[in-house]
């Protein structure tokens, strides 16, 4: 059944398509209000569900990471249809499979949000570091068998209001951080063959995903039009949060600066 509140959202407007894509455990409503600024600016904006989102967390330990690009795949097609030229607008996880998706698919542009590269670090696992990898792959698949969730640590906001409309499951499934896993190693893979613009948004007081990640994934990136805007009133969930609006204008100002073109 699917939570009040996750459903997909779609935005009619003009020639030009904006695919906005929410991060791992979180639903469209992250990208809601993004979607509607791009829409009253006269564009067509579409907010995908992602395979194992919006459920139940154990939806998530069912589907593979390949699942999820299929969606975005997906939605390209649905915005193809009426579309003219296509931007991918991602938060977190939804900002790797954007980035990874144009390396290899022709798009005008991507806006990565709060984007990860690397997962962020977790004491439980800091031993496995230690043992070869095959033996870490071994641990790790049993203990996502006998543990399938892990709790979340306490949210950071610098908005609270917004943060009590935020839905999101409130665990980690284990299984879906494993494909995770392997989806950040095609992003780290695919940067270098990147052509299309990218902008990145990031608050230096991500406590989730350090902007160093960010950082990373602008020098990586094969672009030759690249640039990084830092926020710093903002926690990792910036679509939401407190500097929304800020981002919503550097989103805009970037798909009109390339249509414009």
């Amino acid at each position: 059944m699917l939570i009040p509140g996750a459903e997909p959202f779609f935005f009619p407007g003009g020639p030009v398509g904006c695919l906005l894509l929410h991060g791992f455990t979180a639903s469209p409503q992250v990208m809601r209000g993004l979607g509607l600024h791009l829409s009253r600016a006269g564009w067509t904006a579409i907010g995908i569900r992602l395979p194992g989102h919006g459920t139940t967390p154990g939806d998530m330990n069912r589907v593979r990471w390949q699942d999820w690009m299929l969606a975005v795949e997906d939605g390209v097609h649905m915005l193809r249809n009426t579309c003219e030229k296509i931007f991918l607008l991602g938060h977190s996880t939804g900002g790797a499979l954007a980035l990874t998706y144009a390396s290899d698919h022709p798009v005008d542009g991507v806006v990565g949000i709060s984007t990860l590269l690397h997962l962020p670090d977790d004491p439980r696992f800091k031993l496995l570091r230690r043992l070869p990898f095959p033996i870490r792959l071994r641990i790790f698949s049993w203990y996502t068998r006998s543990t399938p969730f892990l709790k979340k640590g306490p949210p950071h906001w610098y908005d609270w209001d917004a943060h009590k409309e935020y839905i999101a499951y409130p665990v980690n499934p284990t299984g879906a951080i494993i494909e995770l896993r392997h989806l950040l190693g095609e992003l780290g893979r695919a940067l270098p063959e990147m052509a299309c613009p990218v902008l990145l948004v990031h608050s230096q007081n991500d406590e989730t995903i350090p902007i160093s990640d960010a950082e990373e994934i602008l020098a990586r990136l094969g672009s030759r039009e690249k640039r990084m805007v830092a926020v710093e009133k903002s926690g990792h969930v910036l679509p939401l949060d407190a500097e929304r609006e800020t981002l919503y204008h550097h989103a805009e100002a970037f798909i009109r600066s390339r249509i414009e073109k």
